[in-house]
């Protein structure tokens, strides 16, 4: 509030000032009185949001969100931005979501398995062989239970926008190629830091080893583990077949990837920013699978002609070894419903 005394306006003709003078000062006063008040009632014009994650830019999920970027900037007519900082600059995964609960960042990607240390039922997307192929892994993310999945974060500040395909996780050996099960025993496999991770690769008679994922290509290199389980386009872009010449496409997870935004950035969203987001995510989801696709035949093709064997084991020798920890979930009344939501869609 702007308050200008009658003494300050009406200047006396006794001093020095002259009539003209005295018009030019109050024309001065009442225009800048003008600026001020119309900069503090005018809503604001532009937003910016941020997005960090910890891939690096050629990767096809940084490309979607790229694209989304652009689809954001390009509905709104420029009266949104958001500004993506790729490549772990501002932290590891766990690092950012953290950073989303406080405010402090308005976006991230994430692995849903990092985020079973923030929303326990994301645990179900992790379990191996949960899914029996790409499509009805499609046909559960694209569904009721995709939809439910998303929003269990709502209260931990994490909303969930999409899931990105992350493909199916297999192993990488430095030395030992992986056939069967019993080829893990006394290998120590780097796995991300997930519990759901760790009693799968212990159930495959492997030593579990969570290791962040920007210190594994050195902990291979210098034998802290034998090996590590990934999916195609990250065993490549992450160079880590340099190291391991073994990669065994037993495909026993399919874990997505999960686009979050901050319950407190999205609260103060108006409505049409909301659906503008929501525009250009879906249209990134849709772009990604293509992206996705292209990705794991590039990957698989370059890593081969690296000196990589390539090997496609019986699966259904891993999937018997860990039907038992699918069972121990029986006891847990939520994720069980889940399980059993998951294994009943056609």
């Amino acid at each position: 509030m702007y308050v200008i005394t009658m003494q300050a306006i009406t200047l006396s003709f006794k001093t020095s000032y002259s009539r003209t003078m005295f018009r030019n000062h109050l024309i001065i006063i009442l225009i800048t009185i003008s600026l001020l008040t119309t900069g503090c009632n005018h809503e604001k014009k532009h937003r910016t949001l941020k997005l960090a994650h910890g891939l690096n830019t050629e990767h096809p999920v940084h490309k979607a969100m790229s694209f989304m970027a652009k689809r954001v900037s390009e509905i709104s007519e420029g009266k949104m931005e958001i500004k993506i900082y790729p490549g772990g600059q501002l932290g590891p995964e766990r690092t950012c979501v953290e950073l989303l609960q406080i405010g402090s960042l308005d976006m991230t990607k994430v692995s849903a398995a990092v985020m079973e240390g923030f929303v326990p039922t994301y645990r179900v997307l992790g379990l191996p062989y949960i899914f029996r192929g790409k499509e009805h892994a499609y046909k559960v993310l694209d569904g009721e239970i995709g939809k439910d999945m998303l929003l269990e974060g709502t209260n931990s500040w994490l909303k969930g926008l999409c899931f990105y395909d992350a493909g199916s996780r297999s192993f990488y050996t430095k030395e030992k190629a992986i056939y069967s099960p019993d080829d893990l025993k006394g290998l120590k496999i780097r796995v991300m830091k997930s519990n759901t991770a760790v009693q799968m690769v212990r159930a495959l008679g492997g030593s579990p080893t969570p290791i962040s994922w920007g210190e594994l290509y050195t902990a291979l290199q210098g034998g802290v583990v034998d090996g590590a389980e990934n999916n195609p386009p990250s065993f490549y872009l992450s160079h880590h077949y340099e190291v391991c010449k073994y990669y065994s496409l037993n495909e026993h997870t399919t874990v997505p990837d999960i686009l979050l935004i901050s319950t407190r950035t999205w609260n103060k969203l108006t409505g049409k920013e909301r659906e503008w987001i929501k525009q250009a995510v879906k249209e990134s989801a849709v772009l990604q699978r293509k992206l996705w696709e292209e990705s794991e035949k590039e990957a698989l093709k370059a890593v081969s002609e690296a000196g990589v064997k390539i090997i496609y084991p019986d699966k259904k020798l891993f999937a018997g070894k860990v039907e038992k920890l699918i069972d121990s979930y029986q006891s847990n009344e939520e994720l069980y419903s889940y399980i059993q939501r998951i294994r009943s869609v056609d």
